[in-house]
C-alpha cells in the first residue's frame, strides 16, 4: 500500500515579505498555499495512494470567510471521487478553540477528536490510525502517553502534532521525546508542527515532512509532504514529495575576491543564474546577503541601494516571471583593518579617534539625533527596506549606527586614500 504524508497546510496564509515591492507576483503570493495543496492532491490521484495523512494545522487559524473551507471541501471531493479517504488531525493553528467557523466535510474525511486519543481504520486495509487533535492552542501536555495500544496484525500509524523533544524555532506544543514515540510500538509517526524535513529511524519511522509551502524567507529550501511504500507491514520507501509551487531562497555570495560594486553584481548574476539549474519551473523569491573581507567594501558602504538596483537588473534579464528578489543585505568587511591604520596617517588616525570617542559622547549623539530625525521623519517608508539605517535613527539608536558606519566609512576612505 502506499499513504501520503502532509502537515502544516496553512491553507490560506499570506506570503510574507515580497508584498511591498513593486515587481512582487501579486496573484502567486495569494493563492500559493492553495495551489501548493492543489499539486498535493493531484500527484495522490496519480500514484493512486490508498490513503492520505494530514498531521495538524490544515488551516492557519479560523477562516476570513467560508471560502477557505469550500476550497478543502472542493480538494476532498476529488479525493473521494479517486477512492482516496483522509485522515485529518487539527493542531494549534487551527485547534477546536480557534475555530469559529465549520463545514461539513465530505465522507471520505475523517478527524480525530480532541476530547481524547482515538483509533481510527482504514476500510479494506490492516491499518490502525491513532491520535489526538488539539483542543487548545497551547496545548503543552503530551499527548503521546494516552495515545492506544498498538493493534495486533496492523500497521500501525501514530498522528501527532508536537514539538518534539523542542525545536526552538518552534513553541512547544504537546512535548513528548523520540524515546516514547519508539515506545509505542507504532510502525509509523506521521507528525506535524516543526516546518522542516525530519526522520529518525528505529522501532518506529518518525517524519516529519516539514511544511507545504514556503511562506517567508525563514523557511527557505525544497517544501512538500512524503510518499510512504509498505509492504507485509514493513516501510519499503519514504519519498519526499516536492510540490511547493514558490519557493524561497537565501544567497550568501562570498565577495572576497571582488574589487569593485560591479564585481560583486556579477557574482551575484552567476548565482542567480545557478540557482534556477535545479527545479527551474519553480519560481524563486531571493534573499542575498554579500559576505566577506573584500577590497570592494568601502565601495560597497552606504551603497545598498544601488546594489540593490543592480541585483534587480540582473534578475530582469533572466526574467521576473521565474525570480524575485526579496532584499539585499552587504555583511562585507574591511581588507585594510581601521583599527591597525598606520600611524603615520595622522588625519586617518585622528578620525578614527573623533569616531570612536563620538560613540559614547551623550551631547554629541543629543546633537546628532537632533540634526537626523527630520531628516528620518521625511523619508518616505517605502525607502525602508532599502536604508535600514534609517531605522536606527528613528529608534533613536545613534550609538549603532556611528559603530556600524565608522568601520565602512574609514575603509572607503583608506582604500580611496
Amino acid at each position: 500500500m502506499k499513504f501520503i504524508h502532509a502537515a502544516d497546510i496553512h491553507l490560506d496564509s499570506p506570503l510574507n515579505g515580497l508584498s511591498a515591492y513593486p515587481d512582487a507576483p501579486a496573484e502567486q503570493l495569494r493563492s500559493a498555499t492553495r495551489d501548493a495543496f492543489t499539486a498535493l492532491v493531484d500527484r495522490a490521484i496519480e500514484e493512486d495512494v490508498d490513503f492520505m495523512v494530514i498531521a495538524g494545522d490544515l488551516y492557519d487559524g479560523s477562516w476570513r470567510d467560508y471560502n477557505t473551507g469550500i476550497f478543502f471541501c472542493k480538494e476532498m471531493g476529488r479525493l473521494k471521487r479517486a477512492g482516496v479517504p483522509v485522515f485529518l488531525l487539527f493542531g494549534n493553528h487551527d485547534a477546536e478553540s480557534e475555530m469559529t467557523r465549520k463545514l461539513d466535510l465530505p465522507d471520505n474525511v475523517q478527524y480525530f477528536s480532541a476530547n481524547k486519543p482515538e483509533t481510527l481504520r482504514v476500510a479494506g486495509l490492516a491499518v490502525a490510525l491513532h491520535g489526538q487533535s488539539f483542543k487548545q492552542k497551547e496545548t503543552t501536555t503530551n499527548l503521546v502517553t494516552g495515545y492506544p495500544t498498538a493493534v495486533s496484525d496492523h500497521f500501525n500509524i501514530g498522528v501527532l502534532h508536537t514539538a518534539l523533544e523542542g525545536y526552538v524555532a518552534h513553541a512547544n506544543y504537546a512535548p513528548c521525546t523520540v524515546a516514547e514515540l519508539h515506545a509505542k510500538g507504532y510502525q509509523y509517526w506521521a507528525l506535524g508542527h516543526v516546518h522542516e524535513f525530519a526522520q529518525w529511524s528505529g522501532t518506529s519511522t518518525i517524519v516529519f515532512p516539514g511544511n507545504l509551502q514556503g511562506r517567508n524567507i525563514r523557511e527557505c529550501g525544497r517544501r512538500g509532504a512524503v510518499l510512504v511504500t509498505v509492504e507485509d507491514e514493513e516501510i519499503v520507501s519514504i519519498e519526499r514529495i516536492l510540490i511547493d509551487v514558490l519557493r524561497w531562497e537565501h544567497l550568501q555570495i562570498d565577495a572576497s575576491e571582488c574589487e569593485a560594486l560591479e564585481d560583486v553584481s556579477r557574482r551575484i548574476g552567476a548565482a542567480l543564474h545557478t540557482l534556477l539549474d535545479m527545479d527551474a519551473h519553480v519560481p524563486r523569491a531571493v534573499r542575498v546577503t554579500v559576505t566577506g573581507r573584500t577590497k570592494a567594501h568601502g565601495q560597497l558602504f552606504g551603497l545598498e541601494a544601488q546594489l540593490r538596483a543592480e541585483v534587480l537588473a540582473q534578475v530582469a534579464s533572466i526574467g521576473n516571471e521565474r525570480l524575485w528578489l526579496e532584499k539585499v543585505r552587504v555583511q562585507t568587511e574591511a581588507l585594510i583593518d581601521a583599527e591597525n591604520l598606520p600611524e603615520r596617517m595622522d588625519a586617518f588616525t585622528d578620525l578614527k579617534e573623533i569616531l570612536s570617542a563620538a560613540a559614547v559622547d551623550p551631547d554629541f549623539i543629543t546633537m546628532l539625533q537632533a540634526e537626523l530625525a527630520p531628516f528620518a521623519a521625511k523619508t518616505p517608508l517605502d525607502l525602508q527596506p532599502l536604508v535600514p539605517l534609517l531605522e536606527k535613527i528613528r529608534q533613536s539608536d545613534l550609538k549603532t549606527l556611528i559603530d556600524e558606519v565608522a568601520p565602512g566609512l574609514l575603509a572607503h576612505l583608506a582604500e580611496g586614500a
